[in-house]
């Protein structure tokens, strides 16, 4: 006889029973309507993809996290994907004869070897939506008001996303006179400004061993402040000697311009020159989405990476996208109660009752005409009472319970029963789903009875 092998998880991964399921599948059919709304169009990549496409991307520290792929027989080096944008990269060069712009959402796993803590797991989902082949800001622009347009739907209010461009900051090194690990150290520090101020800042800078006359030049440009054009226009003046940088801001400006244009209100995001995204790739505009509460870190987060497909051609293109972080969405909407109400712990929405053994062929029927009706009809298979039946309702949270017996049956009627009003109507055979709709859309029933 086989020993028994204790049910577990690695460390990292989590299964997501069928109540948590429902609330991802509504947010991620949000997410999926909003892209489409745009243009958008679905894209499916394999989980496993050649090690050599994977690395040498996203940085020496990010590779690391990188999950090896081994086969007893295998002769190729294989690794999980870490994220689906190099993926895409790949796709845009095997099949060059896609429509340009290529714009393309996908929703999928990834897998990243890193220590999980809240929000934070070795397998989870990704939400990507790309424009590849469009130089243009609109491109950006574009995918940041798709961004606004699904936080808007799914009820958030209190959020900003952050919008910087890697040419000011490279712009920023120049004016500071930094290079190396030094100009590392210091977008390390200045990405924290908004958690320890410009004092934790200057701090920080200090115990780096940046040059005290640097660090002045730096704390210069972070004061600048106030809003969208105040800060840009700043910015101009401080690196007006800076070619790349002028450009970076000139992109700015237009993509302010246009986010104004599209309708997105100026509370949702703001120019912040100090937000620092890690990834080697990007080139131009890069942005990120941070909740007020809870404090939970980015929710959104991507940029331009013109350089990026021509890692796997020698025609490069120009490409910008982001990713909706769908778990921490997730959490942030668990946290703060933010599903709708209507929105149950079972897909189930009515319950078809089995009144005798005799009626069950009729009860098979009717389940049968609600589901053509477009109805989500759950059959219920035990042997118990009616009162049972309707308990084991209420206890999977399924909203409606139909019932026929032979009265019923004979006369072409229906019993249904609203459990969260506890009323119950009899109706005609075949305006048994429309009262169920009725039901479903608001309106009020009348008759209680009891259980």
């Amino acid at each position: 006889m086989a020993s028994i092998v204790p049910p577990r998880l690695p460390r990292g991964m989590r299964d997501i029973l069928p109540d948590k399921m429902i609330q991802r599948q509504y947010v991620e059919g949000i997410i999926r309507e909003v892209f489409e709304s745009f243009g958008f169009e679905p894209l499916s990549t394999p989980a496993v993809e050649l090690a050599e496409t994977l690395m040498g991307k996203y940085g020496p520290e990010a590779e690391k996290l990188i999950y090896e792929v081994k086969h007893r027989e295998g002769k190729e080096d294989l690794a999980l994907r870490y994220d689906l944008s190099v993926p895409l990269a790949r796709v845009a060069a095997m099949y060059p004869d896609l429509p340009r712009p290529f714009k393309r959402y996908q929703i999928a796993p990834v897998w990243r070897a890193e220590r999980p803590q809240k929000g934070r797991f070795r397998e989870f989902w990704q939400c990507d939506v790309d424009t590849v082949g469009a130089e243009s800001i609109l491109a950006d622009a574009e995918i940041l008001n798709v961004v606004y347009e699904i936080l808007r739907r799914l009820g958030f209010s209190r959020y900003v996303i952050r919008i910087n461009n890697r040419k000011i900051l490279k712009g920023i090194g120049r004016f500071v006179g930094l290079e190396g690990e030094l100009l590392a150290g210091l977008y390390r520090s200045i990405d924290k400004l908004d958690k320890i101020g410009l004092e934790g800042v200057n701090e920080e800078l200090q115990r780096n061993g940046i040059p005290q006359a640097e660090i002045d030049r730096m704390m210069d440009l972070l004061r600048v402040q106030g809003d969208q054009a105040t800060v840009l226009a700043g910015l101009r003046r401080q690196l007006a000697d800076d070619p790349e940088a002028l450009a970076g801001i000139g992109e700015l400006e237009q993509l302010v311009a246009a986010l104004s244009d599209a309708g997105v209100p100026a509370e949702n995001y703001q120019v912040d020159f100090a937000m620092v995204r890690g990834l080697e790739y990007y080139t131009g505009p890069i942005f990120e989405t941070v909740v007020e509460e809870p404090k939970i870190g980015s929710i959104t987060g991507g940029g331009r990476y013109d350089g990026l497909v021509g890692l796997f051609s020698k025609q490069s293109l120009p490409a910008t996208g982001t990713t909706i972080g769908i778990e921490r969405i997730i959490l942030v909407m668990d946290e703060l109660g933010m599903y709708p109400p209507q929105l149950g712990k079972t897909v189930s929405q009515v319950l078809m009752t089995i009144f005798s053994e005799e009626m069950l062929g009729e009860s098979l029927k009717l389940a049968s005409e609600l589901r053509r009706a477009g109805l989500k009809v759950e059959q219920y298979m035990g042997n118990k009472g009616i009162g049972d039946q309707i308990r084991y309702a209420l206890k999977r949270g399924i909203p409606y319970v139909a019932i026929v017996g032979p009265d019923e049956a004979a006369a072409g009627r229906v019993v249904l029963r609203r459990l969260d009003q506890n009323v119950q109507l009899e109706v005609a055979r075949d305006q048994a789903a429309a009262q169920i709709r009725r039901w479903m859309a608001g309106d009020q029933p009348a008759g209680p009875v009891g259980v």
